[in-house]
C-alpha cells in the first residue's frame, strides 16, 4: 500500500515523476481527459443553464479502473495534470470520478519537471480553482454550441463531414480577406535613384532623399528626368552629418506563439511539429546516466515572466562565457498581455546549464534543433542590449539632396547568441561610410534610376496568421495548432510555398457564415468573446451568463438558417475524359484535400485519379490552352499548357495571372533559397523577395 497517489496526465512523466518522490509515492497516468462531453449529441443541457453531460471516453474504461484500485490503496491522492485551465479541468474530472473533495489540498501544479521544481510543488498543494475549471468548460461548451449546431446544417446543405467551428471560421475569414485583396490590387508604379559615390578613393552609396529638406516621392518617369537635370556636374556637397548611437534590445523568452512563428520562420516547422516537439523536451528525455529529465518549461504559456532561480543561473552562465558587461543590468519591463497567464513562466531551459551541444547525442535532429532555438532566445533575453553606431549624412548638389546611411555594431551585447527573425525585416549588417564632414566633397561615380511597382499585400504564411490572430486577441496560444490543422483536413485551404490559398469548398462554406452567422465569423466578436471568456478566468464573470447571453442570438441566426439556406450541389464536373478500367466518363469530385478525378460509374467502378490543377493563368504561347501544373518523373512540380502535345508551352517558375507592369509579358513566381521572387520573364522587372 502507498501513502500517496499522485495523477499526471502522460505516462511518459509518471516515471520521472515517481523516481523524484521516492518510494511513499505511486505515479499514475490518466492519458489525458478521462471525462468529456459524448460525440455523438450534443451533450449540453440547454434548458437546464447550460450544464454539460459527461461521460467517459471511449476506450478509458481500463485507465479508470485502474486509477480508482489505486486510488482505494491510497491515504492521500495528489492531481498533478497539467498547468493549464485544460489541467485544471482534468483535475477536476478526475477528481469527481475518485470521490477527492475539491476544497482539499488536492492538486500539485508545476513549470518544469526537475528534481527540485517536483519537490518544491508538493510542499505547496491547494484546492481545485474552479475559476479555471469554468474558463475550459465555458470554451467547451461554447465551441460545442457553435459546432454541433451549424455544422449539421453544412452536411444537409452541402456535404457531409464539414465543419464551423469558432476560431477557424475567423481564420477562414482573414484568409479569403487576403486572397480578395491581392485579386482586387492594383500596383502603382513609384520610382527610386541611387547613386555611387567616392570620397577620395573610399566608395559609398546614396540615395535620392528630396529637394532642399523636405522629402519628395518619385512617381513617373517624368518626375526622374526633372531631378537628373537639376543636378549639375558630379560634385556633391556634405550638407550635414548626424551621428547616434542605438541600442537594440533583446526579444524576450517564448510565449507559445512566439515558439511557433519562430520555429516556423528559422526551422521551418509547422505549428502542429513544432507543438509536439515541445511536448516531448518537457515531458522528458533520457539523458543516459542522469536518466529521464525535463528539458524546457511548459509550452503552453503567454507569460514572459522568468523566475529569479533561472534567472540567476542565466547570469552566471553569461557572465563566464562572454564576461560581466554583457549582462542585462536593467530588468526589461515586458509588455503584460492582458490576458496572460501570469502564474505561468515563459518557455525556457529548465537548466541554463544544459548547453544544446553537450545534449545533441540524446536528441532527435529536429528536437536539438527547438531545444538550441528555445536555450538562445532564453539566453538572449537575459544579456545585455546590443548598441549600434549609425551615420546619416546628407550629399548636396544645388537644391538636390542624397542620403546615405551607415551603421556599425559597436557592442554586439545579446546578438552574440541569437537575433529574432521576421516575416518583414531583414537582419541587420554593418554598412560602413567614410569619415565624412559637413563642408567635405564627394564624388558622384554612376547614378542609376530604378522603376519599381507596389506590391500586393503577400498571403498568410502559419506564423503571420498566428501572430495577426494572437494581435487581435482571438484563440488562445493552444489553440493555434489544431485551428490551422483542421482548416487544413476540412479542405477549406491548400498550402502553396507554404502560403495558405483558399479552396472552392473554403470559399463557399465562409460565403454561407457570413451570410448566416456574421457573428461567429466577425473579428471584433470574436475579440470580444474571448475576453468575456478570460474573465470567467479570473472570477469577475459567471459562464453561464456569459454563454446564455451569446446563445440567445445565435439561436435566432440558426432557425433562420434551418429555414433559409439553400442547398448548394458542389456538382461534379465532366474531366473530358473515359475511364481506362471500364470506359465511363471520368468526372471531376470534391474531396477533403480538392477537386480529384472519379469514374462517373461509381460505386460500381472506384477508379479515381489525381488530377493536374489549373492555376487560372492563360497559356502566354498559344494563348488558348490554360497553365496547368504537373509533375515530373522526380515529382517536381512544373508548369505546361494543357493543350500539349499541341502547345509545348513549359516553365518551371510559376506563371501569374497578372502581367508586367513594365512591358505586359509574363510574371513569374521564382523560388529562392528562402521564399519566392515575381519578376518577369521579359525585361528586368522584379519585386522584392517575400520570405
Amino acid at each position: 500500500m502507498s501513502d500517496f497517489l499522485v495523477i499526471v496526465e502522460s505516462p511518459a512523466k509518471a516515471k520521472t515523476i515517481e523516481r523524484y518522490l521516492g518510494k511513499k509515492y505511486k505515479v499514475r497516468a490518466s492519458m489525458g481527459h478521462l471525462r468529456d462531453l459524448p460525440k455523438s449529441q450534443m451533450g449540453v443541457d440547454i434548458e437546464n443553464n447550460y450544464d454539460p453531460k459527461y461521460i467517459t471516453i471511449r476506450g478509458k474504461g481500463p485507465v479508470l479502473k485502474e486509477l480508482k484500485t489505486a486510488a482505494k490503496k491510497a491515504k492521500k491522492i495528489y492531481l498533478a495534470a497539467d498547468p493549464d485551465r485544460e489541467g485544471e479541468a482534468i483535475a477536476w474530472h478526475l477528481a469527481h470520478t475518485l470521490n477527492v473533495d475539491i476544497h482539499s489540498d488536492c492538486r500539485v501544479v508545476f513549470n518544469e519537471i526537475t528534481k527540485d521544481a517536483i519537490k518544491e510543488s508538493f510542499k505547496h498543494p491547494r484546492s481545485i480553482n474552479m475559476d479555471l475549471v469554468d474558463a475550459q468548460q465555458a470554451r467547451r461548451v461554447l465551441d460545442r454550441l457553435v459546432g454541433y449546431n451549424i455544422s449539421p446544417i453544412l452536411w444537409k446543405k452541402v456535404k457531409k463531414g464539414l465543419s464551423a467551428g469558432r476560431v477557424q471560421s475567423v481564420a477562414m475569414r482573414m484568409i479569403i480577406d487576403r486572397e480578395n485583396e491581392i485579386k482586387a490590387f492594383v500596383p502603382e508604379e513609384y520610382w527610386t535613384i541611387g547613386a555611387d559615390f567616392l570620397k577620395g578613393k573610399a566608395a559609398f552609396e546614396a540615395s535620392f532623399y528630396g529637394i532642399d529638406s523636405e522629402k519628395a516621392e518619385l512617381k513617373t518617369e517624368e518626375d526622374i528626368k526633372n531631378i537628373l537635370n537639376q543636378i549639375k556636374g558630379n560634385k556633391f556637397t556634405v550638407a550635414s552629418v548626424t551621428k547616434k548611437e542605438r541600442r537594440r534590445n533583446p526579444a524576450p523568452p517564448f510565449i507559445t506563439s512566439s515558439l511557433q512563428q519562430e520555429a516556423a520562420r528559422k526551422l521551418n516547422f509547422r505549428a502542429k511539429k513544432t507543438m509536439m516537439l515541445a511536448q516531448q523536451l518537457y515531458e522528458g528525455i533520457d539523458l543516459g546516466k542522469e536518466g529521464t529529465v525535463g528539458l524546457i518549461t511548459y509550452m503552453r504559456t503567454d507569460s514572459t515572466r522568468i523566475s529569479e532561480v533561472a534567472q540567476t543561473e542565466a547570469r552566471q552562465y553569461i557572465s563566464n562565457e562572454f564576461g560581466e558587461n554583457f549582462i542585462q543590468t536593467e530588468a526589461k519591463k515586458e509588455k503584460k498581455q492582458t490576458n496572460a497567464q501570469d502564474a505561468h513562466e515563459a518557455i525556457r531551459p529548465t537548466s541554463t546549464m544544459k548547453v544544446p551541444d553537450t545534449l545533441k547525442e540524446f536528441l532527435s535532429k529536429d528536437q536539438f534543433r527547438l531545444y538550441k532555438l528555445i536555450w538562445e532566445r532564453f539566453i538572449a533575453s537575459q544579456m545585455a542590449p546590443a548598441v549600434m553606431d549609425t551615420m546619416s549624412v546628407d550629399l548636396k548638389n544645388g537644391n538636390v539632396v542624397f542620403r546615405a546611411t551607415g551603421s556599425k555594431v559597436k557592442f554586439p551585447g545579446f546578438m552574440k547568441v541569437y537575433v529574432e527573425s521576421s516575416d518583414d525585416q531583414v537582419e541587420e549588417k554593418d554598412k560602413l561610410l567614410p569619415d565624412l564632414k559637413e563642408g567635405d566633397e564627394v564624388t558622384k561615380k554612376d547614378i542609376e534610376p530604378k522603376q519599381h511597382f507596389t506590391q500586393p499585400p503577400p498571403r498568410y504564411t502559419e506564423s503571420r496568421l498566428v501572430r495577426t490572430l494572437e494581435e487581435l486577441g482571438i484563440g488562445r496560444p493552444s489553440t493555434f495548432a489544431p485551428t490551422l490543422d483542421t482548416i487544413q483536413k476540412r479542405g477549406y485551404v491548400t498550402l502553396d510555398n507554404k502560403r495558405f490559398v483558399p479552396t472552392e469548398l473554403g470559399e463557399v462554406i465562409h460565403e454561407l457564415m457570413i451570410e448566416f452567422f456574421p457573428g461567429i465569423v466577425d473579428l471584433e466578436f470574436t475579440a470580444k468573446m474571448e475576453q468575456d471568456l478570460d474573465n470567467v478566468e479570473e472570477g469577475k464573470v459567471n459562464w453561464v451568463n456569459v454563454i446564455d447571453g451569446f446563445y440567445r442570438d445565435f439561436e435566432k441566426h440558426l432557425k433562420i438558417a434551418e429555414k433559409e439556406m439553400q442547398e448548394i450541389e458542389i456538382k461534379d464536373e465532366p474531366a473530358g475524359e473515359d475511364c481506362d478500367q471500364c470506359g465511363a466518363p471520368m468526372v471531376f469530385k470534391m474531396g477533403r484535400y480538392g477537386k480529384f478525378m472519379a469514374c462517373s460509374n461509381f460505386p460500381d467502378c472506384r477508379n479515381t485519379k489525381a488530377i493536374v490543377k489549373d492555376i487560372g493563368v492563360k497559356c502566354p504561347k498559344c494563348e488558348e490552352g490554360n497553365i496547368i501544373e504537373r509533375k515530373s518523373k522526380k515529382r517536381r512540380i512544373f508548369y505546361g499548357c494543357d493543350r500539349f502535345p499541341e502547345c509545348d508551352f513549359l516553365s518551371w517558375d510559376k506563371p501569374l495571372a497578372r502581367k508586367c507592369p513594365k512591358c505586359d509579358k509574363m510574371l513569374v513566381e521564382k523560388k529562392l533559397k528562402k521564399g519566392v521572387q515575381v519578376q518577369c520573364t521579359e525585361c528586368d522587372y522584379k519585386e522584392e523577395p517575400q520570405s
